[in-house]
């Protein structure tokens, strides 16, 4: 662990001890106790409620600062320093290091707290002995002073343009010069004296003249090579003169492509006014400094920096404007980035930069609010404080491997709060690299998920739960039975499942009130959840009926059963003593039905068989426990000879699909159902819900699968024909098998292709758990159906439980509300809630919804308030062959009475 550094000694932490002020205090350059390197301390104190809290800083390289500085100087000779106020060099443009730390004495006249906000001074420098003209400005959002200092050369610049003024002048008195010169020679002739003179005086005016044009032509070169904007203006405001800097900032080849149209013109309009007061002040006698947008002759626009001062004659009156502009859009732009950053850091998403060793360099205000830690707490510490303990190494370290193989990781993690409060959180933690490469920081973006996480649990809940006992209801018991069948099937360790049935249920309901009755089914669950190990579940089917799942009994049937009977007997005796209910005492017994399982077996018939040995149990006296004793070499032979005329129908083509009709919210169909039905000549008409299981089992779904998917195109393709059915979406079944084979995707591609229809005619609907078995393949898979422009909907919504966090990352176009959610959404509640709940979830998500199973006109009533506006169900029609269908579309729906 790194040693803490105290820094209350430092001169930017104790500047704001004692003072009230939330001013901004700059240090002069400090050599790191840590990092051996100069910086630059920008610090405001924390305060809250007008107490001192600590110290906000921020640490600045002064080598940062000189080569900004050093890229920004006029010439070679032109430097730019900033200053404390007290007069500490903070950063040089040139010789910096050996100015680093040091004063600039005290009798500069821009050192010291009284000194004026702006001025100018010349005097030689003392680091090269250069004679400059110095002009400082201090900062009015900072206690810092920048002197900017212009050599002699620089300054002679403006000279050109009273050189050219005067340049014919002087051609002229050097040729009069000349004509004296040569007329006195001929007088002198008579007078060798005065002669002499006047050829001597001709001579050197003729070099004056000579030497005159030679300094013109230096500073026209140096007018039309300077970097920077040089621009003459006159009092009309006029342009007179302008270099090619400032040609190239206006994209202009020439001076006259510029005069053609006033200056003022390339000016953005919101800065003309301030640009017409500059000038003004200018031929005032004034100068001035002006930022100000530009747009060139090509519709370029930047931003500009000018200092513009007078131009006077020789009776100083102020003839012109002379300018010198820099484009400063550079500057400007990197400044927004800058603010962007700033306003970015300060988002509502908690923000975490650390160094490459996993040490806190700085925490955003959402952070703080998230975790309740202050950034003083954390600075300098490693992200583990937050650790919630409920994650093993093994989370951690994938979470490592996956941010060193690519960069990055994002996933929920439980986190503790300053206070020790667990909470769950969506983190994002990404690499940054230097210029070398090399991870300099690790940035990391968390979101408190704790409001999803209990709306996900109370859908959940709602989904799962029976409301009066809290115990899980049907849905989820078949899920547990499922994983438990699953796991009987790897351990061989048998299960036992009670189908408990209370005696006289509906007499004393009857007779006491439903209330009293709600009462004592809450104690009957609490009773046999204590005659229970932790592992094993109880849950309410309905009405006064429970199961009992146990697991991890033995793998011999005979003691399977005895340990499944000692359970029993123990809920006999606890489900017999009287119930008190309020002023009532109630007496019920038990009647028990039970079956083992071991081996692979459905989950309906498992409930089946214990249900009927509950039925034998009431036939015996009531109070008793039956087992169920299975016919199993029967149950096998049927189950061969279903597979059997199963593989024969796949071989003939036994199969036809039927259609059922999907409405829209004007009672318009908008598409169609496919649902696959079995012509057998020994069975008749058979249902999927018959057979689909078997052939999930048995493989043979994967050929039926893709018979259905090659029909359904050809349908889609008849339809194309008939405007009436041209735009009808046609939806068919994807099975969890025919789903993840490796070239589904390609064997939906060639089958579109193959019938040449409308990918976005077809869907697709998948179930939520078949989603979740790979959930990047999932999402690969979608992502790809998608791209060929196939739709895809969650068929049987709500009756998983996927995250949430999976849903959102789900290329969904559609939810489909389980009809087990619709039947009863008139007289239950619980179901109102859930299927509102689904559709405001699919509205801020922006998919469709569908219900299915509506069988009434109240049931699509309370949906279409709910906002589900898409409807399919026995209200509109059955599930028909085509030309059934088809006579259905051409004489229209019938209308519920």
């Amino acid at each position: 662990m790194k040693e803490r550094v105290y820094l209350g000694d430092r001169e930017h932490f104790k500047a704001h001890l004692g003072k009230t002020e939330h001013k901004l205090f700059v240090s002069s350059p400090v050599f790191g106790r840590v990092s051996r390197q100069w910086s630059i301390q920008f610090s405001r104190p924390i305060q809250r409620r007008g107490r001192f809290e600590g110290v906000m800083v921020v640490s600045l390289s002064p080598a940062y600062l000189h080569r900004t500085l050093a890229a920004t100087t006029l010439a070679s000779d032109d430097v730019i320093a900033i200053f404390r106020q007290s007069g500490e060099y903070l950063a040089r443009s040139v010789d910096n290091d050996k100015a680093l730390g040091k004063s600039v004495g005290a009798n500069r006249p821009f050192i010291g707290p009284d000194a004026a906000h702006s001025g100018s001074f010349k005097t030689a420098a003392n680091f090269d002995k250069v004679v400059r003209l110095f002009e400082w400005q201090r900062i009015s959002e900072a206690p810092v002073v920048v002197v900017t200092g212009l050599s002699e050369t620089t300054l002679l610049k403006p000279v050109e343009d009273i050189l050219a003024r005067d340049r014919s002048q002087a051609i002229v008195a050097t040729s009069i010069l000349w004509l004296l010169a040569f007329s006195a020679a001929a007088l002198l002739r008579r007078l060798n004296t005065q002669q002499r003179e006047i050829v001597e005086r001709a001579e050197q005016l003729d070099a004056a003249g000579k030497k005159l044009m030679a300094s013109e032509k230096r500073l026209r070169s140096i007018f039309e090579t300077e970097p920077e904007c040089i621009k003459v203006v006159d009092a009309g405001g006029k342009l007179l003169e302008m270099n090619a800097a400032g040609l190239a900032m206006l994209e202009a080849g020439s001076l006259a492509e510029v005069q053609r149209k006033p200056l003022i013109e390339y000016v953005a309009p919101e800065f003309r006014d301030a640009f017409i007061s500059l000038h003004r002040k200018v031929m005032n006698g004034g100068s001035g400094m002006l930022v100000f947008k530009a747009t060139g002759l090509k519709g370029a626009s930047r931003y500009l920096k000018t200092h513009a001062s007078p131009m006077r004659d020789e009776n100083s009156n102020v003839t012109s404007l002379l300018g010198i502009t820099r484009d400063i859009t550079e500057s400007m732009q990197a400044e927004q980035q800058l603010r962007i950053a700033a306003t970015a850091f300060e988002s509502q998403e908690g923000i975490i930069v650390t160094d490459a060793g996993g040490t806190i360099l700085r925490v955003n205000q959402a952070f703080t609010r998230i975790t309740g830690y202050e950034p003083e707490e954390v600075i300098g510490k490693n992200p583990r404080l937050l650790k919630s303990g409920r994650h093993d190494n093994g989370f951690y370290q994938t979470l490592w491997d996956s941010i060193r193989r690519t960069g990055g990781w994002e996933g929920e993690i439980w986190n503790r709060r300053k206070s020790g409060d667990i909470y769950p959180e969506h983190l994002t933690i990404s690499s940054v690299h230097d210029e070398k490469g090399r991870v300099a920081n690790f940035v990391g973006t968390l979101t408190d998920i704790t409001a999803s996480k209990s709306a996900e649990e109370a859908i959940r809940n709602l989904a799962f739960f029976d409301p009066l006992t809290k115990l899980p209801n049907r849905r989820l018991l078949q899920d547990r039975l499922q994983q438990a069948l699953a796991s009987s099937g790897r351990s061989g360790k048998g299960g036992a499942i009670l189908f408990i049935d209370l005696d006289n249920f509906k007499t004393l309901n009857d007779t006491l009130g439903h209330d009293t009755g709600d009462l004592l089914l809450g104690q009957v669950a609490q009773r046999l959840l204590a005659c229970v190990r932790e592992g094993d579940t109880v849950a309410r089917l309905g009405g006064d009926e429970f199961v009992v799942m146990l697991e991890d009994l033995s793998e011999d049937d005979l003691e399977a059963a005895e340990q499944a009977e000692t359970v029993a007997a123990k809920i006999h005796d606890a489900l017999e003593q009287p119930y008190q209910i309020g002023t009532h005492t109630c007496n019920s017994t038990p009647s028990i039905g039970a079956t083992l399982f071991n081996r692979n077996v459905s989950i309906d018939d498992l409930l089946k068989q214990a249900d009927i040995a509950m039925y034998q149990a009431k036939k015996a006296g009531r109070n008793t426990l039956r087992f169920f004793d299975p016919q199993m070499q029967e149950s096998i032979n049927m189950r061969a000879a279903l597979e059997a005329e199963l593989r024969d129908a796949i071989a003939i083509r036994q199969f036809e699909l039927h259609f059922q009709v999907q409405i829209d919210e004007t009672g318009n169909p908008c598409g169609a159902e496919a649902l696959i039905r079995w012509n057998s000549p020994q069975r008749g008409l058979v249902t999927p819900a018959d057979f689909i299981p078997l052939a999930e089992e048995t493989g043979l779904i994967l050929p039926i699968g893709q018979w259905v998917l090659e029909t359904a195109c050809a349908q889609l393709k008849t339809w194309e024909q008939d405007i009436s059915t041209r735009y009808l979406v046609l939806s068919v079944n994807v099975s969890a098998r025919q789903f993840h084979q490796n070239d589904f995707v390609e064997q939906v591609r060639s089958t579109v292709l193959h019938h040449g229809i409308d990918p976005t005619l077809l869907k697709m609907e998948l179930t939520e758990s078949m989603l979740l078995e790979d959930i990047e393949d999932t999402i690969s898979k979608m992502t790809a159906l998608n791209g060929i422009g196939v739709r895809i909907s969650l068929d049987d919504f709500g009756t998983g439980y996927s995250s949430l966090q999976y849903l959102k990352r789900l290329p969904l176009d559609q939810l489909k509300i389980d009809q087990s959610f619709v039947r009863e959404i008139v007289t239950d509640s619980n179901d109102r809630t859930i299927v509102s709940t689904i559709i405001a979830m699919a509205q801020s998500l922006n998919l469709d919804v569908i219900a299915e199973g509506v069988e009434t006109e109240e049931q699509r009533q309370l949906l279409q308030m709910a906002g589900c506006l898409h409807y399919q169900g026995y209200l509109f029609g059955r599930p028909v062959p085509i030309a059934e269908f088809r006579k259905l579309l051409e004489h229209g729906l019938d209308k519920p009475a």
